[in-house]
């Protein structure tokens, strides 16, 4: 069963390799290993993969109740307050040096986001009320010094000037504003209101939530627009099939914690439409296509978007009762076991596969980007979603 193959990776795989990235010397887990698994032990350490890592440690221990994850979740905890939190102008720094001094000082608004999801679940799972205080401090941060009109705007100096979105500037687009950012800023305020129910918390959580339907969603195409103006035109033609099965299932945990049934009944449609056009035109040879730009489809097998998709579409079963997303996350997570788990000692999963199943981009297997937020989290949702 599905349910205990992933548990089966989760303590065989993804657990032991990122417990044995943990730097007992500078504080953190080491930045960058590279498709031949060569470790740099003096790599940049993003402030995005040190979050994930608190927040999956902090998950493990809240999902599975092994106090033996809890130290390695308070390692990431002190990395992320003693360096990476900018105790002057306020907001997490993009990246650090290996040994814990700033390498990029962008304050970014998917930055902040990431470190409020993160700090909420350590306080869910730790009780320290400090982390509380400084995922309330990102929220206001957040909604203080990172606004463009209602929404947010992306990328700022360190002292929250805006500058140049370039870190979120796939497919050649600089924009004002992304929806892969908005659907962060939701996923972190989702964690933070379930810990704290605080009410400015909650308003801009229903804000976020409804301006997916209202701005985001794109009916006549059945998707989400990815890039925008500051006026929330879509400035490019891109589908991208892995933040729209992503954002199914974050939306409707919104939803869950929000406990509104009036906004669920009119974002529902939305979600199911969402995932149905995932399932017709991304899913195809046992796993999900990663996006297509202005009608070409990029067939690259990328490993979060496989993650993605088995917990959409497990979702999405668990919503209609439809058999068929029950099998294809299921199908998916045997392409995963085939394709995309490194069979090699002391490695985890490899960060895409080609459309015949094969590791051809030789990317690294641990980097900036490459955590266990989408893979460890699938598991923890499976795990959660099939408890009898």
């Amino acid at each position: 069963m599905l349910r205990e193959k992933v548990i089966a990776n989760l303590e065989n795989c993804i657990l032991p390799f990122w417990k044995s990235m943990i730097d007992r010397e500078f504080g953190g887990f080491y930045g960058y290993m590279d498709f031949d698994l060569k470790l740099d032990k003096k790599a940049v350490k993003g402030c995005i993969l040190n979050s994930r890592i608190l927040w999956f440690f902090s998950n493990v221990y809240l999902e599975t109740g092994d106090t033996s994850v809890l130290p390695y979740a308070r390692h990431a905890y002190e990395f992320l307050k003693t360096y990476c939190l900018d105790r002057t102008n306020g907001g997490i720094y993009w990246s650090m040096t290996y040994d814990g001094k700033v390498e990029d000082a962008t304050k970014h608004t998917y930055n902040q986001a990431f470190a409020i999801y993160a700090l909420a679940s350590y306080y869910d799972a730790s009780g320290v009320e400090e982390a509380l205080g400084y995922a309330m401090e990102l929220f206001h941060t957040i909604e203080d010094k990172c606004r463009l009109g209602d929404g947010y705007g992306e990328s700022y100096t360190i002292n929250f000037i805006p500058n140049t979105n370039d870190k979120l500037s796939e497919n050649n687009v600089i924009a004002d504003k992304t929806m892969n950012t908005l659907l962060h800023v939701c996923e972190a305020y989702t964690e933070l209101y379930r810990v704290c129910h605080d009410p400015e918390v909650e308003k801009r959580l229903r804000w976020a939530t409804a301006e997916f339907y209202n701005t985001v969603y794109n009916p006549e195409l059945h998707r989400l627009e990815v890039f925008f103006d500051a006026d929330m035109n879509s400035i490019i033609d891109l589908h991208s099939y892995g933040h729209d099965i992503e954002a199914t299932w974050l939306i409707d945990r919104a939803l869950t914690v929000l406990n509104d049934k009036e906004l669920s009944e009119k974002l529902a449609p939305m979600i199911m439409d969402l995932t149905e056009k995932i399932y017709e035109v991304a899913y195809e040879n046992h796993s999900v296509m990663a996006e297509a730009e202005n009608g070409v489809v990029l067939t690259t097998r990328i490993w979060w978007v496989q993650c993605e998709a088995i917990i959409g579409f497990w979702n999405a079963f668990q919503k209609s009762g439809n058999v068929w997303y029950q099998k294809a996350a299921e199908d998916i997570w045997q392409f995963v076991e085939e394709h995309l788990i490194d069979p090699r000692p002391n490695s985890e999963w490899y960060y895409d596969v080609d459309a015949d199943g094969k590791p051809s981009s030789r990317l690294p297997i641990l980097e900036p980007w490459k955590c266990p937020y989408h893979n460890g989290r699938m598991c923890l949702e499976i795990m959660h979603r099939t408890k009898s």
